[in-house]
């Protein structure tokens, strides 16, 4: 008796406790279970409540969207686990509801820009086509932000199941990086040095958007300015004009103090083209010494992607008295999804380019690590200057014998401690060596800039094709190095999560399927039925004796 009322009181107990003390030990090999440092800090000093209404609901989903849902709730559960009550969370089903109820959702999710994803599927040997939402909308503080949960790198060759499984990697990072969003009271100063290019201020407007949301920005103006400081990184946007040698010592002496610079630099001057082309010429603003000092160099010439190539609408001839016009690939524009190893560029869409250059890493030894971010497919052709840009081009089939010229590198991110171009130079207060910094340089001033109406004097989000309606990676790409490069620490390295594919032997389930569905289902009835059994005796036996 006394054996079993201490039985009874240590259950008791141990409910009890359950109800105050949560443990979890997560012991799959990926970690898939846990989220980063960083993200519960975020969640553990939420001050605010978050409403985060998530719409990847509904009974007919398939398997790998069922997958990532699963994730999501995962997820979402630790966030509420480490943000308490100031975390609410909704599960929506847009299907659900009357018509009028779905009618006004879905006129709510066109204003925010939420579209379906059309996925098919085949049940009971009978294909569907099923619309899936997959986004979640997180509002805090009278704001919102549409996050969506379906990101990955859209690399062609890329299965259905291996987008699904980036996505799926991708959730905690992506509804951390919104609420951080919403909710950040301290934002990094982020300097943007405008001055040096020609280009509109409408065609930055994307980027400029993208920024405010996040930092607290500023347009520099480097003569009225005597340093950079105050500033957690610098971005030189597409200059176009030589940078005066009194700015680029502030730009050096910016990064000796460890400061962070983004350059968005082209090789080569591509003026207006017609049909009959222009000569593209070697640009000069003043700052391949300084890079080269840092160990990159920005070639003078133009890449040109046979693999991956963005699409382009262009007159072909006449249909009738009208132009016809269609979509050609452009072989100057490569689209970029050959990434290097970082947080920064996984599981990132395609990045949008326009006549990039290459770029070479120079003063090996120097202590610097270099990463390349940005990569071309194999088939490459370059061009030097002077380099013969038209539009005729799209126009012929590619050659792959003048696509020889392997992969190039258009992106590249250095970091350490760099050594001042000045410090042999100049005597005096100059700072020779540098704190630990990063810079990230790409030959390419398009890559941040977003496309225009010029009739309209209106502009599109940085990525959006307007064209074709589609999304790049672009902002994603710029978002995710400021991020690297001003908080190395944080929310990013919740990118370090990686979920191991474990796909069925599609072979075995075809020649086994029916001993795989005896295993599955008679066997734990079997199972089920000798336990039940053996303990009817047991207690037959039992009570038969007393």
């Amino acid at each position: 008796m006394v054996k079993r009322a201490a039985l009874i009181g240590g259950i008791l107990l141990l409910n009890l406790l359950s109800f105050y003390v949560y443990f979890r030990w997560d012991l799959t090999e990926d970690k898939r279970y846990s989220i980063a440092p960083a993200t519960r800090h975020l969640l553990e000093d939420l001050d605010t409540p978050v409403e985060i209404t998530v719409y990847l609901e509904g009974n007919s989903l398939p398997g790998g969207f069922e997958r990532l849902r699963r994730a999501v709730k995962e997820t979402l559960a630790e966030f509420r686990y480490y943000a308490g009550r100031n975390i609410f969370v909704r599960y929506v089903d847009p299907e659900k509801g009357s018509d009028a109820e779905k009618k006004a959702r879905f006129a709510d999710f066109q204003k925010k820009g939420i579209l379906p994803t059309n996925v098919f599927d085949q049940k009971g040997g009978r294909k569907s086509e099923i619309p899936v939402f997959p986004y979640a909308v997180v509002s805090a503080e009278g704001k919102q932000d549409v996050v969506l949960l379906l990101k990955s790198n859209q690399v062609t060759s890329v299965t259905a199941e291996e987008k699904l499984n980036q996505s799926y990697e991708n959730v905690e990072y992506e509804l951390a990086a919104s609420i951080q969003k919403l909710t950040a009271t301290e934002k990094k100063n982020v300097g943007l040095l405008y001055e040096f290019t020609s280009r509109s201020p409408l065609e930055f407007r994307g980027m400029i958007d993208a920024l405010k949301e996040r930092y607290n920005l500023f347009i520099i103006d480097a003569k009225a300015s005597r340093s950079f400081d105050g500033l957690d990184a610098l971005i030189i946007p597409a200059p176009d004009k030589p940078v005066d040698d009194s700015t680029k010592f502030k730009i050096d002496q910016f990064i000796m103090s460890g400061g962070n610079a983004l350059f968005f630099v082209d090789g080569l001057k591509v003026d207006s083209i017609g049909l009959e082309g222009t000569y593209a010429q070697p640009l000069d603003v003043n700052l391949d010494d300084l890079l080269f000092n840092y160990g990159l160099r920005v070639n003078k010439n133009i890449v040109k992607d046979g693999l991956n190539s963005a699409v382009i609408p262009l007159v072909v001839g006449k249909m009738g008295d009208e132009p016809n016009i269609q979509p050609v690939v452009y072989r100057y524009f490569p689209l970029i999804n050959n990434f290097g190893n970082s947080l920064i560029t996984k599981n990132i869409g395609m990045v949008l380019t326009k006549y990039a250059a290459t770029i070479d890493t120079v003063n090996a030894g120097d202590g610097l690590k270099k990463t390349p971010l940005l990569l071309t497919s194999p088939h490459t052709q370059v061009l030097n200057a002077p380099a013969l840009i038209t539009f005729n081009e799209a126009r012929k089939d590619t050659d792959e014998a003048e696509y020889k010229n392997g992969v190039k590198a258009v992106g590249y991110l250095v970091e350490g401690k760099f050594r001042s171009l000045y410090r042999n130079r100049l005597s005096g207060n100059v700072i020779r060596e540098s704190k630990p910094a990063k810079i990230l340089v790409v030959s390419d001033g398009d890559v941040i800039q977003n496309e225009t109406n010029p009739e309209k004097g209106t502009f599109y989000p940085l990525g959006f094709d307007k064209y074709f309606k589609h999304w790049y990676g672009n902002e994603d790409f710029l978002l995710n190095a400021l991020n690297y490069l001003t908080d190395s620490e944080g929310i990013l390295l919740s990118r370090t999560k990686t979920v191991g594919m474990r796909p069925l032997d599609a072979l075995k389930i075809r020649d086994k399927r029916t001993q795989i569905q005896l295993l599955n289902i008679v066997l734990p009835l079997a199972v089920l039925l000798v336990f039940g059994l053996v303990r009817y005796v047991w207690i037959r036996k039992k009570y038969t004796m007393i």
